[in-house]
């Protein structure tokens, strides 16, 4: 018998039974796209013979178009489709587009990923947005489920962040992508076999029409994304389509914000506009952050040596799953640490810990920056200093990252869940399209045909960065009793 809403949300104990589910899904998912994103600048630059400017622009529009569908997902889960469902549309596109580059790397690459675009937009904001179902709007175990949730993303960025670059590297890319499509499928299966324990979470919002009414529905929206697929297809394959579709869907979703947070009550407008301003600091966080993926990928590649502690390893599984092994590690330790300063009350609040995550993101890129100081002749740099900037980064991500889902949650209307979640992750989406444009601004800047040359252009850029970081660090904590006063009795 389905469980009720009520009976879900009146769990005992630190986590509720269901979050291990949501969990397991999403690790296998996260998996498969963080394993995608760990190749693609390779794959893009030795298999299909870009250059690495090109490369990083075509990096960055694949990930803005991935993030930026979850804006649209996310509308659709909210209107028509439920979670459930949308989850299950998304992962399995997500499944035919990586068995489809797997069949033949090069020649199928750029259809396999429009797959995975349109799926990752359908899946990834519903269940983030189910997590926070499971909780009544003022249970303060949210935040720890989140926490636990975000441990699930990146266990799956270790291992596939990992084992694909393993695999494409060292024995053949359709292994590569048939283990991303296998895992996938893997994921699909959990939620088959447990989703009944999730009572009506996720279930379609327009329960109340006919069954025939609610099925047409339902099958447009399946037939609408077919049908972007060669449109998408078009875009991503020519990076100035990206910077005009960025720019509309960017309009397009700050008036729908717009609308939306007008029709609500002036305290859930106060909450809302409390919401954007984490949002767009999210967006700022990102532009710098998601060089993991494009410019250090490429960095990574040619400018660091393959030792570390003594042990050989490829720089680029180091770059591609450093940063979630230590959050795998310290996310425990940082959440005591949380509770420690909480009982002395000293804890910061969500405000000041986005800074303080500002902060150490600076901290990151100025010793990127320093690397420079520790190369050969060759250009070549140490992986040691890489590996322990990585760890600098990651205590500033999870000043940030594990509470972001949660606090869009927790200014939200439950109607809004699934657009407001959707949003956060379009913030990603503008990060990561900033990101590919400011990596290839480092190759430009690269006039030389060396790594010498190109450790200088890089490390450069990487400073700049740090620049910007530290200020946007300052700017928060300086607004943080201002955007308190708009969150009013959230914490």
């Amino acid at each position: 018998m389905s469980l009720t809403l009520e009976e879900i949300q009146n769990f005992k104990g630190k986590y509720p039974k269901q979050l291990w589910t949501l969990f397991t899904v999403e690790m296998w998912e996260r998996f498969c796209f963080y394993g995608m994103r760990g190749v693609l600048t390779i794959f893009m630059v030795d298999q299909l013979g870009l250059l690495e400017d090109k490369a990083n622009l075509q990096y960055g529009a694949i990930q803005a178009f991935i993030y930026a569908f979850t804006f649209i997902g996310g509308i659709f889960a909210d209107k028509i489709l439920g979670f459930k469902k949308s989850l299950v549309f998304g992962g399995l596109i997500m499944t035919v587009g990586n068995l489809i580059i797997a069949f033949s790397p090069h020649d199928f690459f750029y259809f396999g990923i429009t797959c995975s675009i349109i799926g990752t937009g359908f899946f990834k904001p519903n269940i983030s947005s189910m997590v926070g179902e499971l909780y009544k709007e003022d249970d303060p175990r949210r935040d720890a489920g989140y926490g636990l949730f975000y441990a699930g993303i990146n266990i799956g960025g270790l291992l596939g962040g990992a084992l694909c670059v393993y695999l494409g590297k060292y024995h053949s890319w359709s292994w590569c992508f048939l283990a991303a499509a296998v895992v996938m499928l893997l994921g699909l299966v959990t939620f088959f076999a447990t989703k009944k324990s999730l009572g009506p979470i996720g279930d379609s919002p327009l329960q109340v029409l006919p069954q025939s009414k609610r099925t047409l529905r339902e099958v447009l929206v399946y037939i609408g994304a077919l049908l972007s697929m060669p449109l998408i297809f078009i875009m991503v394959k020519n990076t100035d389509y990206t910077d005009y579709f960025m720019y509309l869907i960017g309009i397009a979703a700050v008036g729908y914000f717009i609308v939306e947070t007008l029709k609500q009550t002036s305290p859930y407008q106060k909450k809302l506009v409390a919401a954007f301003i984490f949002i767009f600091m999210y967006f700022l966080f990102n532009s710098i952050y998601e060089q993991s993926g494009g410019s250090l990928s490429l960095f990574a590649k040619d400018n660091l040596v393959h030792n570390l502690l003594g042990f050989g390893m490829d720089p680029n599984i180091i770059n591609n799953s450093a940063n979630s092994l230590f959050i795998i590690l310290f996310s425990p330790l940082i959440g005591l640490a949380w509770i420690a300063l909480n009982k002395r009350k000293l804890e910061p609040n969500t405000i000041n810990k986005f800074g303080i995550g500002f902060l150490f993101l600076a901290g990151g890129f100025f010793l990127f920056y320093s690397l420079r100081y520790f190369a050969g002749a060759d250009g070549k740099s140490s992986l040691n200093l890489f590996t322990f900037t990585w760890l600098v980064i990651t205590f500033g991500e999870l000043c940030l990252g594990p509470i972001g889902m949660s606090i869009i949650t927790k200014l939200s209307p439950k109607k809004m869940f699934g657009m407001m979640m959707g949003l956060w992750f379009l913030a990603s989406a503008f990060g990561q399209f900033a990101a590919g444009k400011i990596g290839a601004s480092f190759s430009e800047a690269n006039t030389g045909n060396t790594n010498m040359t190109k450790l200088i252009a890089y490390t450069d850029g990487y400073k700049t960065l740090g620049i910007y970081a530290l200020i946007a660090g300052v700017v928060l904590i300086l607004m943080s009793s201002f955007v308190r006063k708009l969150m009013q009795d959230v914490k």
